[in-house]
């Protein structure tokens, strides 16, 4: 262990994951497998909505950003947790300032999720409440600057919550995780973090309560019209889209709750790793293949892809 060696180390040392023996490379394949998939799944679905014209619309454009999330999430631990799975837990080095890139983008993955799903909400809400007015009110422009806002808010957010914990001098040097996070940065230090844990509660409860809250109201919105309404169409068409966000935003944040939640009780350490590192698996394996099989215009795309493929062989 380097624990307690230096003083404010330009080289940190990764706990990574406690696997026995046996279990290595069926979790090294899982996770591999699992990189993969998100990997192919969400590039495909970008390159159809970039591709495909039809595709060009507020909801799909939305919906691209959340692929774009998850696959720099996905990229910005997966391949590290492959390589220091193989790796003696001595071994799992990593340098401060690396670490501090991957926690930057491990915060920013998570926060962007919640905004970008709070913004298709909003969408949703526009598209079913006033379908009339939807085309002058989700314009080009209005889309480009939902998605700056989704992702600057995040990038605000995070770098003030990064630049809280890069002040403060370090004593140590292992991190408690599997990858680095805000959490296992601060805990190197032997300063106080006062007002680290008060920013990081704060920011927390800010944007779950804001995320929570505006699904809710949109929600609430939506069912009042389709409940009042006697327009066929409309309600199934609300209920599918509906349904795809709700079941998407529900998944992501019951494991960002599951993450927190077992961050505050440190004798479930390895229950927290375990769940944190699904927490960049479950949901960037799902979206592409919830999203992808409801929605009629991407289907269709890979049908006419596949059917001209076996035309062009024949």
């Amino acid at each position: 262990m380097m624990e307690n060696f230096t003083y404010n180390s330009l080289t940190l040392q990764l706990e990574g994951l406690k696997v026995s023996q046996d279990s290595v490379y069926p979790v090294f394949l899982f996770i591999c497998f699992s990189y993969l998939f998100i990997i192919v799944s969400n590039v495909g679905i970008a390159v159809i909505v970039y591709l495909d014209k039809n595709l060009h619309q507020p909801m799909y454009l939305l919906f691209w950003n959340l692929s774009v999330n998850d696959i720099l999430g996905s990229s910005i631990t997966l391949p590290r947790l492959l390589v220091d799975i193989l790796r003696p837990p001595s071994e799992r080095l990593i340098s401060y300032y690396e670490c501090v890139v991957q926690a930057f983008t491990v915060h920013v993955f998570s926060t962007t999720a919640r905004t970008v799903l709070m913004i298709m909400a909003f969408d949703r809400y526009v598209a079913i409440c006033n379908p009339l007015r939807y085309s002058t009110i989700m314009t080009n422009n209005m889309v480009v600057k939902l998605t700056v806002s989704a992702w600057g808010v995040a990038f605000v957010l995070v770098g003030i919550l990064l630049g809280l914990t890069i002040r403060l001098n370090r004593c140590r040097t292992l991190i408690r995780s599997p990858f680095c996070d805000n959490a296992g940065l601060f805990k190197l230090s032997c300063d106080s973090v006062f007002i680290n844990n008060v920013y990081g509660l704060t920011f927390t409860a800010v944007l779950y309560t804001a995320s929570i809250g505006s699904m809710v109201l949109t929600y609430t919105k939506i069912t009042v019209v389709c409940l009042t309404s006697k327009n066929k169409s409309l309600n199934s068409k609300a209920l599918k889209t509906c349904s795809t966000h709700l079941v998407v935003y529900l998944i992501s944040l019951f494991s960002g709750m599951c993450v927190i939640t077992l961050h505050r009780f440190p004798v479930y350490e390895n229950s927290r790793k375990l769940v944190t590192i699904l927490y960049f698996i479950i949901p960037s394996s799902l979206n592409p293949v919830i999203y992808g099989m409801q929605s009629k215009e991407i289907r269709r795309f890979l049908f006419s892809l596949v059917y001209s493929k076996r035309v062009s062989s024949s």
